[in-house]
Parts: C-alpha cells; sequence; structure tokens
C-alpha cells in the first residue's frame, strides 16, 4: 500500500526548473502555428476551396461542399483529443505538444501542394479530405496539452492570467493566417490568388512549424504532472484515462461541452461565416480585402483583450465573465448581419471587434475552467474531450448550418434572423452548463479524484 503524500503548497514550490514566461511563450507560439495552419483552411474554404476542388456546383452549394471538408476536421479532433490525452496523462504534456505541431505541420503543407479537381477529378477533394483529418487529429491534441502546461506551471492565484495565453495564442494563429490571405488579396488579382497565390499561405506554414517545434523542445515537463507520476503506484500509472474519465468525471465533461457552444459557435460566426455573408450573400468576391482587413484588425483586438479577461477572471471569478460573454454574443448576432450586409468599413470592422471581444469573456477564462474540473491523472484526457467532442456540435457544424440557414445565395436575400435564433439558443445552453458549474478560480491544481479513490 502506498502512503499518502503531503502536496506543497504555493508558497513551498520553488521557481521550478522552467520560468512560467518561458513555458507560456512556448505554448503561446505553438499553439498560434497549428491554429495557424487551422484556420488557414476555413478561410480558403470561404474564399477559393469551393470552386477549387467542387467546381461543378452552385456558388453557394460549393462553398457547402469546401466546408463539408472542413467540418469534418472537427470530427477528427475528439480522436485526437482521446489518443493524445491518453499519452500525455500517461508518459507527458511536453511529447505530445511536439507531435501534435509535427503532425499539423505537415498536413498543412501537403495541402499547399495538392492537385486541384481540374487536375486530377475526384481524387482532388479526397486528398483535401484526408489533409484535412490530420489537421483535425492534430489539433485535437494540442489544445489540452499547451493549456495545461501553462496552467500547472502557473501559481493558483494567477492560473486565469498564465493559461489564457495559449487562448491568445488561437488569436495569433487566425492573425497571421488572415494577414498572409489579405496581403495577397491586396497584392495580387483574383485570377492569380485563385490560380496559385492561395498555395503560399499553407507553404509558409513550414517555416512557422520549425519555429514552434525548437522553442516547444526548450521547455521542461509540467511539475504538477511529475509530481503525481512520484505519488501514483506502478498499478495506477496503467491506468485508461479515458475510462477514468467516463467514470469518475461524467458531469464535468457535460458542463465543458455545454460552455463549448456559445464561445464556439459565435467564433466561427463572427470569423468565417462572416467572410461567406459578405462575398458571397451580399456582396462580390471583390468585397473579400474588406472583411479580411476587418478580420484583421479584429485578430489583434482578440490577441490583446484575451490576457487581460484572463487576468481579470482571476480577480472576480471565471463564470460571472463567461456568462457575460454567453449573453452578449446572443444579442449581438441580432445586430452582427446587418453590420456586415451594410458594406461600410467601419461597420463591418465594428461588428467584427465587437463580437470577438465578447467571444473573448468566454474563451479567455475556459482554459483555466476547464483545467480545473479536472484531476492531474486524466486532467489532459478529461479537458480534451469535453473541449473537443463539443466542437464537432459547434463550431464543425456552425458554418454548413449558418448557410443552410442563410438560404441559397442566387434569392438575393440572407434569412440572417434565423441564425441570431441559432446563437441565442447556443448561447441557452452555455448558460444552462455554467449554473451547474461550481467556481473554481484560485483553487489548487493538485487533486485527483481517481488516486483519491484509488486510496481509499
Amino acid at each position: 500500500m502506498t502512503s499518502p503524500v503531503t502536496h506543497p503548497t504555493e508558497a513551498e514550490q520553488g521557481p521550478g526548473d522552467t520560468n512560467i514566461v518561458k513555458v507560456v511563450f512556448a505554448s503561446l507560439i505553438g499553439t498560434a502555428v497549428e491554429w495557424y495552419d487551422f484556420f488557414l483552411y476555413g478561410s480558403a474554404a470561404a474564399l477559393v476551396f469551393g470552386t477549387l476542388f467542387f467546381p461543378d456546383s452552385e456558388p453557394a452549394m460549393a462553398t457547402l461542399l469546401a466546408f463539408g471538408t472542413y467540418a469534418l476536421g472537427f470530427v477528427a479532433r475528439p480522436l485526437g483529443g482521446i489518443v493524445f490525452g491518453h499519452f500525455g496523462d500517461r508518459v507527458g504534456r511536453k511529447k505530445m505538444l511536439v507531435t501534435s505541431l509535427l503532425l499539423m505541420g505537415l498536413a498543412t503543407f501537403a495541402i499547399g501542394l495538392l492537385p486541384t479537381y481540374a487536375s486530377i477529378g475526384i481524387g482532388a477533394p479526397i486528398l483535401l479530405l484526408v489533409c484535412r483529418l490530420v489537421q483535425g487529429f492534430a489539433v485535437g491534441g494540442e489544445w489540452g496539452g499547451a493549456v495545461l502546461m501553462a496552467a500547472e506551471h502557473g501559481e493558483d492565484s494567477r492560473r486565469g492570467f498564465w493559461s489564457s495565453w495559449p487562448q491568445a495564442g488561437v488569436a495569433l494563429g487566425n492573425l497571421f493566417a488572415t494577414g498572409v490571405l489579405w496581403i495577397l488579396a491586396a497584392v495580387q488579382s483574383d485570377d492569380a490568388f485563385n490560380a496559385w497565390g492561395w498555395r503560399i499561405p499553407f507553404l509558409l506554414s513550414a517555416v512557422l512549424v520549425i519555429i514552434g517545434l525548437w522553442v516547444r523542445l526548450s521547455i521542461e515537463e509540467s511539475p504538477v504532472f511529475k509530481e503525481n507520476q512520484t505519488e501514483l503506484s506502478t498499478s495506477e500509472k496503467q491506468h485508461v484515462p479515458l475510462f477514468e474519465v467516463i467514470k469518475k468525471y461524467p458531469r464535468e465533461v457535460l458542463v465543458a461541452m455545454g460552455m463549448r457552444m456559445a464561445e464556439n459557435i459565435s467564433y466561427y460566426l463572427f470569423t468565417v461565416i462572416s467572410i461567406t455573408f459578405l462575398t458571397t450573400y451580399v456582396g462580390t468576391t471583390g468585397d473579400k480585402g474588406i472583411i479580411l482587413k476587418a478580420l484583421l484588425i479584429g485578430a489583434v483586438v482578440h490577441f490583446v483583450t484575451i490576457p487581460l479577461i484572463g487576468a481579470l477572471s482571476d480577480k472576480v471569478g471565471r463564470r460571472p465573465l463567461y456568462i457575460a460573454g454567453a449573453i452578449g454574443v446572443a444579442a449581438w448576432s441580432w445586430i452582427f448581419f446587418d453590420l456586415i450586409a451594410s458594406k461600410s468599413e467601419s461597420k463591418i470592422l465594428l461588428a467584427v471587434v465587437v463580437g470577438l471581444v465578447l467571444h473573448a469573456l468566454m474563451y479567455s477564462p475556459q482554459a483555466a475552467f476547464f483545467s480545473e474540473l479536472f484531476g492531474t491523472s486524466v486532467r489532459y484526457t478529461g479537458a480534451s474531450v469535453g473541449y473537443q467532442l463539443a466542437s464537432i456540435f459547434a463550431g464543425a457544424l456552425a458554418p454548413i448550418i449558418a448557410i443552410e440557414l442563410l438560404g441559397p445565395a442566387t434569392n438575393g436575400a440572407a434569412n440572417v434572423d434565423s441564425v441570431a435564433i441559432y446563437m441565442t439558443i447556443a448561447s441557452v445552453i452555455t448558460l444552462v452548463a455554467v449554473f451547474f458549474a461550481k467556481e473554481t478560480a484560485r483553487t489548487s491544481l493538485r487533486h485527483d479524484r481517481v488516486l483519491d479513490e484509488a486510496r481509499k
């Protein structure tokens, strides 16, 4: 029988092997690279993939088919979360972060080399789908590891701030992706961009991946994870994290999934769907520069806002901010499309920036919130499964459902109210989930239901 181990207090832990700033920087850069790759696909699906890989379809249907391959990337994310979570809880967070980054980089670079439908026919969308599935699998393992490395290195009183930086990495990745596309749209004709220019951002990912790998390989493993490993007996180390999550944390998984609905759907509404709405429903392809510029500025504001809100969540708690964000995105969705439809640069910018700030009220405290829900020996798996499983029903379906609700682009009018209702329903689900979630700010991460029950 293994004797009980007393956990050290925050004051007794010392500085650790790795400076928290270095760890957070590694999480930020690596996450930015992975989400650059992931968001690049979404933007390309809205702009060019429909015509290049599904050329025989009506414009809105071609875009819908492109978003179908986009959505399947989300289907692979829970599998990635389970596989990477399993090994992340068994052998460590760091190794999984390096592996996920390599997989994402290879898949994204391959997309930049793919032949189109005009070259090889049906093989083109099939290859595109394979690459997208690898992207989804990789990013499914990325989020949990990046967040936990920051959360488990930082002190309890500032966990919301430190763990929000990987979330900011998502905004930074979107900033990179949108920035490259905006520059190309500004310097290239539509014909040149459709012919070959769209490949450049995908091929550039190789450089970013090398930088991300170099940074991630330089950091140490999570001290909370290493401490937990010393406490587990040999038999306890052989546990299957997924089974333990299902048995001991089902409520927490459902709460995390519900909390994701408004956050995840609103993000793709304010970013990906906004591109399609302006260029396909109320404007022309020449308008893509306007929306890309607004998204570029919005990504900058999003990046700056996320850590500020993370720090605020350490003071006022996670739940109040999450509630404000869920109510805010529901209300804003009733205004958003009218601002985009105005085709006014200032109104489009206002629509995107306000939407992303409201999204940040949920997304920023989410990293710490989800980390705090699960015990150390299953934390990677639990947080990843709750986060990624919800993405199938939220972000994966959001573009498809939104386009279906908007109706055919040939009608000359889009049913924007139905999309606002869709967003409002998602927000209600999130508010219910937050109601059932306990406030976790400033609590210790040194808890483990699996370990406690095994030693009763």
